[in-house]
């Protein structure tokens, strides 16, 4: 069972040549639609007049590939990558085989070496629809571009609207931003400097306070000292009191005695 086909078309633009000399300045365009499977392709030419096609059978595509000792789905790649667009480096022909037959040849470059691929390209049958089938590709291909061409655009504009919201949602958010920071930090502000007069009413009430200690410290010695001197003075005065009240006490003694001496001397 074969695979799904892959569809390419490539503008070749070939170097008119003139007894096999150099290449002049003038090129001719050809169109080459290629039809890729797994392993084989079919490839239809056309130079807007004229018409050829190269059915690429598997047991072709199978012994070119043995030749370049590549795997088959290798050469069917790159066969594909060199005629599904045209490689500035690489040289494409499209001579004259002989007959009405055409050969296509392109260049490439393998491990630093310059190879080139040859396929020979037979009449179509039918030149006309050859060409026509080729139109409705490039038709049909550059329809489906179109319509890609507008997706991606109205896709486009839809994305360049999204984005002009955004931008002006950020930035209607941006000086929301910008006001709440600054109405936040007025608060703040207000609320620092009422804890700051707070600060500094308390430190000065501390200081006072640490000032008016000392002060009650020499008042309470002053108190004491003072009481401690009514006290000295109360016990000299009892004492005095208590000495002077003895004194008489001893006069009346002294004075029976002294009679009594007197009364024996009579």
């Amino acid at each position: 069972m074969d695979d799904s086909p892959r569809h390419t078309c490539l503008k070749l633009e070939i170097p008119t040549r003139s007894n096999d000399s150099e290449p002049r300045e003038a090129s001719e365009s050809i169109f080459v639609k290629g039809t890729w499977y797994s392993a084989r392709f079919y490839l239809a030419i056309t130079d807007g007049r004229d018409a050829w096609i190269c059915i690429a059978s598997e047991e072709e595509v199978k012994e070119r590939a043995s030749q370049w000792d590549q795997p088959v789905s290798e050469y069917i790649d790159l066969a594909e990558k060199y005629l599904g667009l045209q490689h500035p480096g690489s040289v494409y022909g499209f001579s004259d085989a002989g007959s009405g037959f055409k050969r296509l040849t392109w260049t490439f470059e393998k491990e630093g070496t310059k190879l080139e691929w040859r396929w020979k390209c037979q009449p179509s049958p039918n030149s006309q629809k050859t060409t026509a089938d080729i139109l409705d590709f490039l038709m049909d291909a550059n329809i489906r571009l179109s319509e890609e061409v507008v997706r991606k655009t109205d896709l486009f504009e839809r994305i360049k609207l999204e984005a002009e919201k955004c931008l002006a949602q950020s930035e209607k958010l941006s000086l929301e931003k910008a006001e709440f920071e600054n109405e936040i930090y007025a608060k703040f502000l207000g609320v620092l400097n009422s804890k700051k007069g707070k600060l500094r009413e308390l430190r000065d009430r501390l200081s006072k306070q640490k000032m008016a200690e000392p002060e009650e410290e020499e008042e309470q010695s002053t108190d004491k000292t003072e009481s401690f001197d009514e006290r000295s003075d109360e016990d000299k005065s009892e004492e005095e009191a208590g000495t002077s009240k003895d004194a008489p006490a001893s006069k009346s003694v002294a004075a029976p005695a002294s009679r009594s001496l007197g009364r024996k001397r009579k």
